[in-house]
């Protein structure tokens, strides 16, 4: 049976030559900038992608949707996400389209929309988008009105920039560091080494061609990580980073090469924050308790929000947040951009070792561990909605949050579960003070849906 063409907040993803076509790109590029110039928006629109084979088909027919509308288009290349959301500011562009399906398998491709501000559109203006592409309400314009295509070809540098500019570099240097890099053969590669020898790093390189023939499963998780692991201990590394495809999560691996998975990434980031400026910070539901420890402890405070960067970013907005993010690995700093941003990660864990002088497993080791353990299985919106009146039922003395999904805080623990923008899954995800506890609550989760 063929899959579905998912198409929500986060954009559009699906499977090439299945259900993600050139017509359907163009005309999704074409809504997008119908959508930009209703709102009084001119000029060019700002194009990257990530590394996959499918990427200059899809620039291609994104770039002849938006031309024909009446924008231009300033096409970045292969480019990490967080790149695009930063050279949109950078030059007063009407807004950003990132080719990208993140850290899904070869096989699927994507197209993530950027407000002006370098931020996916809210919710009510996601659905005006897609409003416009469903009903074909294009404005297309005549011959003489097309936009035209340029091409940027320094767009590493303006980011690289930005993220040494909140560092110390001398510092960091003067640590000569020696790190294992995997890019997955994805965007990262080139701007991630770039950022590490730029801070006196050693790099040693894995999978930094932006091939995008993923040489492992590209999802920054611990089973997919054996070989960095290894290579940090073959090679005697300080530490090692793993980048998704589009480099906007980072995934770390200790000097010992154990893995420490992607929520100290967030961790860390607002352990050197907090140490240096006082406020809040902004993350989603799923995410780990960690972050309200190290919080609390500084004297700050932590908001949660729905799942999603531009949930978190809006909050971080609104509420001046010093820093934010997601526990699947990705950091937002206001001070670069309203974006995840995996060269945001490394360039303040390793300022973080560089002041404390202190290796990474014993920085790991001074934030209070918990057992979160994580999970996905089909679910349509029937079951999804029979798995969350069970729960509520069961866990009804827990506090509950509804804005994504439910959310149960419990004494001992909490729950989250929700329906994926990305995928037709139903996403399961607990956390708790030990490893008997995590497993009982996700055992009670699994009964729901009948497994």
């Amino acid at each position: 049976m063929a899959r579905e063409l998912i198409i929500s907040i986060s954009g559009m993803r699906g499977i090439i030559g299945e259900n993600l076509t050139p017509d359907l790109a163009a005309a999704y590029g074409a809504a997008f900038g119908t959508f930009l110039k209703s709102t009084g928006k001119s000029g060019s629109v700002v194009l990257g992608r990530d590394s996959r084979p499918s990427g200059p088909m899809l620039a291609a027919a994104i770039s002849a949707g938006v031309t024909a509308v009446g924008l231009g288009v300033v096409d970045l290349g292969i480019v990490t996400t967080p790149t695009v959301g930063i050279l949109v500011r950078h030059l007063g562009a009407a807004g950003g389209i990132v080719i990208t399906a993140s850290h899904n398998p070869i096989e699927y491709n994507g197209i993530k929309l950027l407000l002006d501000n370098g931020i996916a559109p809210p919710a009510p203006l996601a659905e005006q988008i897609r409003s416009i592409y469903f009903a074909r309400s294009i404005q297309y314009v005549d011959s003489v009105r097309c936009g035209r295509t340029s091409v940027y070809d320094q767009p590493d540098q303006v980011h690289i920039d930005k993220v040494v500019s909140i560092v110390e570099p001398d510092r960091i240097a003067s640590r000569r560091r020696k790190v294992v890099l995997d890019s997955v053969n994805g965007a990262g590669g080139r701007p991630g080494r770039s950022l590490l020898e730029r801070l006196g790093c050693e790099v040693i390189p894995m999978n930094l061609e932006p091939t995008g023939l993923f040489v492992h499963t590209p999802e920054p998780i611990a089973e997919n990580l054996q070989g960095l692991c290894g290579t940090v201990r073959q090679s005697g590394a300080d530490l090692g980073f793993a980048q998704d495809p589009d480099a906007d999560r980072l995934a770390i691996v200790d000097e010992q090469g154990r893995y420490i998975g992607e929520e100290y990434t967030l961790a860390l980031c607002a352990q050197w924050v907090f140490g240096h400026k006082k406020g809040s910070a902004a993350t989603n539901l799923s995410t780990s308790r960690m972050i309200d420890d190290i919080a609390s402890a500084a004297g700050c405070s932590v908001l949660r929000t729905p799942v999603g960067e531009a949930h978190v970013a809006q909050a971080m907005i609104a509420n001046h947040c010093v820093i934010g993010g997601e526990g699947n690995g990705g950091v937002i700093d206001l001070r670069i951009g309203p974006v995840r941003d995996s060269l945001v990660s490394m360039a303040i864990v390793l300022q973080l070792m560089a002041e404390t002088n202190l290796s990474l497993s014993e920085l790991v080791a001074r934030i209070p561990r918990y057992t979160m353990l994580k999970t996905k299985f089909s679910a349509d919106q029937q079951l999804a909605r029979t798995v969350l009146e069970k729960a509520r039922t069961f866990f009804s003395s827990a506090r509950i949050d509804s804005r994504d999904g439910l959310r149960f805080d419990l004494p001992d623990g909490w729950i989250h579960l929700r329906t994926s923008n990305t995928e037709p899954v139903m996403r399961a995800i607990v956390e708790a003070s030990s490893p008997e506890s995590a497993q009982k609550y996700l055992d009670q989760v699994m009964k729901f849906c009948g497994r």
